[in-house]
């Protein structure tokens, strides 16, 4: 059994790592993860000097991140703790080296007293390949067991989705019966960033390219929102190396085919929102975007988003994804689907309408439809339909003990 973690006391803050708590006078401060974790790290090493490369380090361990992104994040701490209002100054800057907590620090040691079993990140190998068209992707692989391959969808980011509750729940309970393939698109995460062309057919492409490198015969797909179409047009090209295709909040139909003039006239509204608020710490841009896709989010969901955001690519490239999201069309390719498939949909999804997944349904051949009570694009942990999908999947995918 571990120690508890201590707190930490400096002028009238108080900073409690294990509840991710900074707070003034018995007053929470709101932090985003990432933000909160610059501050940790350095009250944690009050008194001495980080070089910029410790602190990336710490903060984002295995992770490439411009060095912009911890200084935006030391501006962050100083705007919250109130340097220039209160004359106090709590961080000093060394230029062009790195920072130092320079305000005196008490530790609160806590009483030693059981705690609960922390749960285990799940481990997994990440390795590089290269596209046709000289685009290098990322792709990770976790847990053992007949192989999972997840197609790409909007916003990933392989590292920092692991300890995510987002997708943590995803990957841990994929994994222990699954060796699950995933992998970042291009122009996003940890595969190259500086993209030329994009398209629907170089996503196709994509996924091609890393079952390939991963040395995979056959295998079940998993589509989830976009990653849907792009699962299933890689089964109707290759439906001897799918053994099982599971579409999760998935379309057949990108907006620009489907909606009215008002969703379009929206949809460029959200468009231009992103390429001008995209990663910001601004409230009512977090707001407007975690409604539409998580809109039961917790204030601690809100804050990875914002922080994914961040990381896992450019506000150009976050809008220019979206925008070919809308052209996408496979309908036509419904009816040639020749694997088994099972379509989930949540019953009051805000971002794909479930008459989309019921559009899935009837027009590929034998699909089985399954509806999940929730309105979040992406089902939380704590849903009762979480529970509920790992019962369908277990069920379609030959789990032994499927509710696990």
């Amino acid at each position: 059994m571990t120690d508890p973690s201590p707190a930490y006391r400096f002028g009238p803050y108080r900073l409690d790592p294990a509840e991710r708590r900074l707070s003034r006078g018995g007053t929470v401060i709101p932090l985003r993860l990432k933000v909160f974790e610059t501050l940790r790290v350095l009250v944690e090493n009050a008194g001495r000097l980080l070089t910029k490369e410790e602190l990336l380090q710490a903060i984002w361990p295995g992770v490439a991140v411009e060095e912009n992104n911890l200084n935006h994040n030391v501006s962050m701490i100083r705007r919250v703790l109130g340097e220039k209002a209160t004359g106090q100054s709590f961080i000093e800057t060394v230029p062009r080296v790195g920072y130092r907590f320079v305000a005196a620090v008490e530790v609160e040691h806590p009483v030693r007293a059981p705690v609960p079993r922390h749960r285990e990140v799940t481990r997994q190998e990440i390795r590089y390949c290269t596209t046709p068209d000289g685009v290098r992707l990322a792709y990770a692989t976790s847990g053992s067991g007949p192989p999972l391959v997840k197609a790409s969808n909007w916003l990933t980011h392989l590292d920092f989705e692991r300890d995510s509750p987002i997708w943590r729940h995803w990957w841990e309970a994929l994994s222990r019966h699954h060796r699950v393939i995933r992998y970042d698109e291009r122009g996003n995460g940890m595969s190259q960033r500086d993209v030329g062309g994009v398209s629907f057919e170089t996503w196709v492409q994509d996924l091609e390219t890393v079952i390939d490198a991963a040395g995979l015969d056959r295998f079940a797909l998993l589509g989830i929102s976009r990653g849907a179409p792009i699962a299933i047009a890689y089964a109707v090209r290759h439906p001897e190396r799918v053994s099982h295709l599971v579409l999760y909040g998935g379309f057949a139909l990108g907006l620009n085919h489907t909606g009215t003039p008002e969703d379009l006239e929206a949809r460029r509204a959200l468009v231009s929102l992103i390429r001008l608020g995209w990663g910001l710490n601004n409230p009512a841009f977090s707001k407007v975007f975690t409604c539409r896709f998580l809109p039961h989010a917790t204030p601690e969901h809100e804050a990875w988003v914002d922080e994914l955001q961040r990381v896992s690519t450019s506000p150009e490239n976050a809008a220019h994804l979206m925008e070919v999201d809308d052209e996408i069309d496979v309908r036509a390719l419904l009816p040639q689907v020749r694997v088994p498939t099972l379509v989930v949909h949540c019953d009051d999804d805000h971002a794909v309408a479930p008459e989309d997944g019921r559009l899935l349904a009837a027009e590929i051949p034998g699909a089985r439809y399954v509806s999940l009570p929730g309105a979040n694009h992406l089902m939380m942990e704590s849903e009762p339909a979480w529970g509920l999908f790992l019962e369908e999947l277990g069920l379609f995918l030959g789990w032994s003990g499927a509710t696990s």
